[in-house]
């Protein structure tokens, strides 16, 4: 509930100023890697939970 709060209390600007960092740190060829990499995680953890899920309704039938 307190992490909803803190991304409620970001503006416009504090956004922007973050994304100019991101890209003065990473650079703008290395940014594209860094979001292919984080989605790739994305979908295996919720490959991984759904699998999880299936074995625990699986487990439960038996």
């Amino acid at each position: 509930m307190i992490a909803s709060g803190i991304f409620l209390a970001f503006g416009a600007w504090q956004i922007a100023l973050i994304v100019v960092v991101v890209l003065l740190l990473f650079g703008g060829k290395k940014i594209p890697e860094l979001m292919r990499g984080l989605g790739s995680g994305i979908k295996e953890f919720k490959d991984a939970s759904k699998e999880e899920d299936t074995s625990k309704t699986t487990n439960d039938k038996e």
